[in-house]
């Protein structure tokens, strides 16, 4: 079997979450001499770029979508001790988490997931995150995308306390800060000041994506 015919199948796999099929078909990549940092960004990366087309279209929902994720980001831990150390240039560096007074954390961890199946390294910084804890990890990670989830109307209002807080430090021009959440809409992270909304995960991720592309 060629690689374009093997590439399919590892398409297909990831689109129906069969972990095992997924791993046949990488090794059969490698077998057959395909790098494995090609592997992930063709092959494992190419296939969540699928799911998040198939999403939007309407053609499959947030299980299914959290079901490919899981298979790629399991795939891609078996890939990545056989990688060369830098071998796995990132897109960015994001971190991500839920403001400050929320404990909500299921809508932001999917994001995370995405983002790092996606070819962004991610800093997860868990729930109930400060404005200090955000800025401190951009500092200390070199981040240059900050994402900000918040479940609660009593808590939205704490993003914009975060990009405050950004601007007073110096740093508001060098992060691009993204906000989400059910309670959100456009006009809101307008409002704020964000660089940008999504209302779902995959979205999330081809924000982070133009923004980086606009860099």
């Amino acid at each position: 079997m060629d690689n374009k015919d093997i590439y399919q199948k590892l398409t297909a796999a990831v689109l129906e979450g069969e972990e095992d099929s997924v791993f046949d078909a990488t090794s059969a990549l490698l077998e057959n001499g395909v790098n494995p940092l090609e592997i992930i960004n063709q092959g494992l990366i190419g296939a969540m770029d699928e799911v998040g087309q198939l999403f939007k279209e309407g053609e499959l929902f947030v299980p299914e979508v959290m079901m490919a994720a899981q298979t790629v980001s399991a795939a891609i831990d078996r890939l990545k001790p056989l990688l060369k150390e830098g071998d796995q240039p990132y897109l960015a560096t994001v971190v991500i988490g839920t403001v400050k007074g929320d404990l909500h954390d299921i809508g932001k961890n999917l994001v995370a997931l995405l983002l790092e199946n996606s070819g962004f390294a991610v800093i997860n910084l868990g729930v109930d995150v400060s404005s200090q804890k955000f800025i401190d990890a951009v500092v200390d990670y070199n981040a240059q995308i900050v994402a900000m989830s918040a479940l609660l109307t009593t808590t939205m209002l704490q993003m914009e306390e975060t990009i405050n807080a950004f601007a007073a430090a110096g740093m508001r021009d060098k992060v691009k800060i993204i906000v989400g959440g059910a309670p959100l809409s456009n006009e809101f992270a307008n409002s704020i000041g964000a660089d940008g909304y999504s209302e779902d995960a995959l979205g999330a991720v081809r924000l982070c994506k133009q923004l980086m592309s606009t860099c």
